[in-house]
């Protein structure tokens, strides 16, 4: 058999990840600061893209829309009369004699007396108003049209440096000191710990390590008690010197920190060489102590999250979800300047290329918001029951139920609720936490979920007594009488995974808690 070439027409159906396809699902993941920064990229490279102004128009050449351009103008352009009528009619109202301000006439139709508003002062002073208003128009915030912006009236906050910095020239006069503890100063980090090491800072400072100690001496009897330390049980053992409480039985107990993590009281009464009822005064001790003295401290600005959706209850019953105007991107196309550049022929390849890629961009923009409404929609839906009652109602639910609720696959569904927060009367919650495993109930009744589950559990630990400490099967009794069907191994991995101890160890904390609070 001969082999040929031959030509065939095939028409087939594939799905290709273009550019734009890829972009906008990326669009779909990302943060409402990774947005803004994205889309400042995207205005920057492409002329035809622009941010509106605050009334929605683009920002012009000048700064300024169309219509604000022609805002500061008469009604009537062609002729001055009506606007020159207007003006003499206001001014005649309350200024008459040339312009000047008629004090009677203020008197007698406002019923006040402006002469002398504090008798008690002596003669009135005269108050200048445009010299007013020209302090006012001065003050930051109060431009005109501007509202009052109070952050610029808060106070600057003290960060622990600082704090430290003006306690140091009172304990160390000498200069040579002073810059071995500026040194010390910046290798602290945001909890008050010194994350440096003594020989290795006095070899690269030229000093002797015995002068380096004593500095760092001095540093930790600086204000917050503990500062400088090195470890834990240095900044435990620096609290309770000031304190006057360090004594031998103290210093070991700080010395084996690990054993009363771990909660072993019977070795530390051991090495103490103390009885219970003293080791018990002595956690009471360490309990009020500060393990982290430089927290009280503002260590950088924190961001506040800034919700993607809002729901609030409607006065028809029901939920409104709303999209938060604050995080929507908001970005126009230039069409005007489009039109004008290219009727000269020039650059209009580029100009083409541009524009396609803006209003691909505004599409994708707007195809997000859109998603992200449909998936925060069908959750309101779902967990009707935990918005009206709280925790205990949170129904299980999975990204397939959504997914196939609006009709969108699983995926597209997963990174729309990456990192997006929902603004409820319950709190704020990111979009993941309404997904949770489903757990069987008992006699068939409806499943419950893992989070509602584990607030029980919670919820029944933080109810016992120590005389009646629940043990991990008295905690499966209590929640099969409450409908829930619960393996022992699964009570003990979600208590674990909240960082709740044994049954045991409850009963040893509680029991001293109690003695200490008798005493």
């Amino acid at each position: 058999m001969a082999l040929s070439a031959n030509l065939f027409l095939r028409q087939t159906q594939s799905l290709v990840m273009t550019p734009q396809l890829m972009q906008s699902i990326q669009l779909l993941q990302m943060t409402h600061f990774e947005l803004n920064q994205f889309i400042a990229m995207e205005v920057e490279k492409n002329p035809l893209l622009e941010f509106p102004s605050n009334d929605g128009e683009a920002v012009g050449e000048r700064g300024e829309s169309e219509d604000e351009q022609y805002a500061h103008q008469p009604e009537d352009a062609g002729s001055d009369d009506g606007y020159d009528n207007r003006a003499e009619a206001l001014s005649s109202d309350w200024y008459d004699n040339g312009g000047s301000a008629s004090t009677s006439r203020l008197n007698d139709e406002l019923d006040a007396n402006y002469t002398n508003v504090f008798p008690d002062d002596g003669a009135p002073q005269r108050l200048d108003a445009p010299e007013l208003v020209s302090q006012w128009k001065s003050m930051p915030g109060s431009g005109e049209g501007a509202d009052y912006d109070l952050d610029d009236f808060v106070a600057g906050q003290v960060s622990l440096r600082d704090h430290l910095a003006q306690q140091i020239p009172f304990v160390l006069p000498d200069m040579a000191d002073r810059l071995i503890a500026q040194n010390f100063v910046d290798q602290l980090d945001d909890c008050g710990y010194l994350q440096a090491d003594i020989v290795e800072a006095g070899e690269r400072l030229g000093t002797s390590l015995a002068q380096a100690e004593r500095v760092l001496a001095t540093l930790q009897s600086l204000d917050p008690p503990g500062v400088f330390a090195r470890s834990l049980a240095e900044c435990l053992a620096i609290q309770l010197r000031q304190k006057d409480r360090y004594d031998p039985a103290m210093q070991v107990l700080v010395e084996n920190l690990e054993l009363l993590a771990r909660r072993d009281f019977a070795t530390l009464k051991r090495l103490c060489g103390v009885d219970e009822e003293d080791l018990l005064d002595m956690l009471g001790e360490i309990r009020q102590l500060n393990p982290k003295p430089g927290s009280g401290f503002e260590a950088g600005v924190s961001e506040a999250i800034m919700p993607d959706v809002v729901v609030r209850a409607s006065s028809e019953g029901g939920w409104l979800v709303e999209l938060n105007p604050d995080t929507l991107p908001r970005v126009l196309v230039n069409q005007s300047y489009f039109s004008r550049v290219t009727k000269n022929g020039e650059d209009h390849a580029f100009l083409s290329d541009c524009l396609q890629t803006a209003n691909w961009l505004t599409r994708s923009l707007d195809q997000r918001a859109k998603t992200i409404m449909k998936v925060a929609s069908e959750i309101v839906r779902q967990q009707d029951a935990f918005l009206l009652h709280g925790v205990d109602y949170l129904r299980p639910l999975n990204l397939k139920t959504v997914a196939e609720a609006i009709k969108m696959h699983e995926s597209t569904v997963s990174r729309v609720t990456s990192n997006k927060y929902m603004l409820t009367p319950r709190g704020l919650f990111e979009l993941k936490y309404f997904f949770t495993v489903s757990i069987s109930a008992v006699a068939g009744g409806d499943s419950h979920s893992a989070e509602a589950v584990r607030h029980k559990i919670r919820a029944l630990i933080l109810q016992e007594s120590p005389e009646a400490v629940l043990s991990d099967d008295d905690i499966v009794d209590m929640l099969k009488k409450g409908g829930v069907d619960l393996a022992r191994r699964t009570v003990a991995k979600y208590r674990e995974a909240m960082n709740i101890a044994s049954s045991v160890q409850r009963r040893r904390e509680k029991r001293a808690l109690a003695k200490v609070a008798g005493f």
